[in-house]
């Protein structure tokens, strides 16, 4: 049976919008390890993340159960999307502490998840990361495919509990407010990051070992330059080089990557359902 665009249309998002048509290309988790140390760069975050999840022990598995979630808000009906930001609320509300010694910020600094800057500077991370590893890794998107996606980008903050007063109403603002975050004071990579990064960058689990020097490649060349010297990454002309072949090695095998590996399950499962 034929299903009708009601029927099909049940999620928060459209098959035919800009984000669905992005963050289904599985390979911009290449990107994860980019995302997740600008977030690991506000002080705040880090110690959030170190004090109230498993982090330590899977980074990349807090990673993926990260995208998980989004994949669900953006592909599933809208009640497993409902779902997913219910157990995202669960979780930021009982993430909350106060900064230790020897951190960028004073002892006792309160954080919490829920803070409307912390948010929108997780949720800022991963859009920007999206577009950053999309140009390089799939296809360049143009100035009419960022704005949309910046735009269903900022109905997914909302979804998120973000206010609309902190959300720039615009792609250009958007990347204004990128910008000066990255260069304000406020981002200061303490110890706690730092250790955090380690693990992102050199994973224990050895099934991920073989990957790992593409993957610190990958980051390195896509973190803003602030952070890249921030955590002691090494960049120069050769490393450039590799970046530059790793990402077009990895833009020319994609169209032959069948869809099983090559698209988020969650998209699939959509789309698949609108074929019947």
């Amino acid at each position: 049976m034929i299903k009708t665009n009601q029927q099909i249309s049940d999620g928060f998002f459209d098959a035919e919008s800009k984000i669905w048509a992005v963050d289904r290309e599985m390979v911009l988790l290449l990107a994860g390890g980019r995302a997740l140390l600008m977030q690991l760069a506000h002080p705040k975050v880090a110690a959030g993340v170190a004090e109230h999840s498993r982090f330590q022990g899977n980074p990349l598995g807090r990673l993926y159960r990260t995208m998980s979630a989004m994949w669900s808000i953006v592909f599933d009906d809208a009640s497993r999307a409902r779902t997913a930001l219910r157990q995202v609320e669960v979780i930021h509300q009982r993430v909350h502490g106060a900064m230790r010694q020897g951190e960028p910020l004073p002892a006792g600094a309160p954080y919490h998840a829920s803070d409307q800057a912390l948010l929108f500077w997780v949720h800022a991370t991963l859009v920007d990361s999206a577009m950053s590893a999309y140009d390089l890794l799939v296809a360049p998107l143009n100035a009419v495919d960022r704005h949309e996606y910046y735009e269903d980008s900022k109905k997914l903050a909302r979804l998120f509990g973000i206010q609309e007063t902190n959300i720039p109403s615009s792609l250009a603002e958007f990347e204004g407010y990128v910008a000066a975050t990255i260069e304000s004071e406020t981002m200061t990579v303490g110890p706690t990051a730092r250790t955090l990064a380690r693990q992102i960058l050199y994973p224990d689990p050895w099934l991920l070992k073989p990957a790992a020097p593409v993957f610190r490649l990958l980051t390195a060349g896509l973190l803003p330059e602030k952070f890249r010297d921030a955590y002691g990454l090494t960049w120069d002309g050769p490393r450039e080089k590799r970046f530059s072949l790793a990402a077009g090695a990895i833009r020319g095998v994609l169209p032959l990557v069948p869809p099983p590996l090559r698209i988020v399950p969650n998209a699939r499962k959509s789309e698949r359902a609108r074929r019947r």
